[in-house]
């Protein structure tokens, strides 16, 4: 039976773990790879890990760390940050990920996305599509982490990238980034139906039920937290977790 996958999608500040409310007040929450020894425990299905800081220090993720997380991984991961050449690519796809995900360049370049597709394949391209209202424009592409607007609709760009290559699409509310109260659910239907690839659904989600109605009305291929596999309580302490597998397979039915 098809269900679709349950992906903790994870920020990287410099060796940590941090979490953001709409892309800002960052929150240590721990080592990356304590964190993915306890995935591993857990049986997550996939992990994403996002360098907030890569783009504006015009690096890429560290290489080293993607090597750590291929040695320790049990399940496939995708990695971003700072992505701006077809060396980048091939460096971490040989560092051990299986997929890259790509989001300022993508928006500066577009035909960075088909140079890539085409060396590495569209299942290995993963584009990144941080959407946010700009003001008299209604919701734009966004890039370097949420601080500057693009002239792209949402609906636009995910239709461009589909045409350029792109293997998958992780489209994130950064207003609804953090607060736990639901996805964006008009927001990924739209482009749910707008494109044919796997459409990962990302910003808000705080419950097992979030997950459903982001599947079951927003028809996403497959959904993404960040703030749910991190916390626990009203409080949000700290505690990585992910939900048992017959609790995710009710929440689907």
């Amino acid at each position: 039976m098809f269900r679709p996958r349950v992906i903790p999608v994870l920020l990287l500040k410099g060796q940590s773990l941090v979490k953001t409310i709409s892309f800002k007040n960052e929150r240590y929450i721990g080592d990356p790879i304590n964190a993915v020894k306890i995935f591993n425990d857990l049986e997550a299905d996939e992990l994403v890990f996002l360098d907030i800081l890569a783009t504006k220090e015009r690096r890429t993720v560290s290489l080293q760390f993607v090597q750590d997380v291929g040695a320790e991984a049990n399940m496939p991961f995708a990695v971003g940050g700072g992505i701006r050449t077809l060396e980048d690519v091939r460096k971490i796809i040989s560092a051990g990920a299986e997929k890259v995900v790509i989001n300022s360049f993508a928006v500066e370049f577009p035909e960075f996305i088909q140079q890539a597709s085409r060396n590495f394949g569209s299942s290995t391209i993963t584009v990144c599509m941080d959407v946010k209202n700009a003001l008299f424009k209604g919701p734009r592409i966004w890039k370097f982490s949420g601080n500057r607007s693009s002239r792209y609709s949402p609906i636009d760009f995910a239709r461009i990238m589909e045409d350029k290559g792109a293997g998958e699409l992780i489209l994130q509310s950064i207003t609804n980034d953090g607060q736990m109260q639901g996805y964006d659910i008009p927001l990924i239907k739209e482009i749910s139906e707008a494109v044919s690839i796997p459409v990962v659904a990302l910003g808000g989600a705080g419950t097992l039920e979030h997950f459903k109605h982001a599947y079951t009305e927003g028809f996403a291929s497959a959904v993404g937290a960040g703030s749910f596999f991190v916390y626990q309580g009203s409080k949000r302490g700290v505690l990585i977790n992910y939900p048992q597998r017959s609790e995710i397979i009710n929440c689907f039915q």
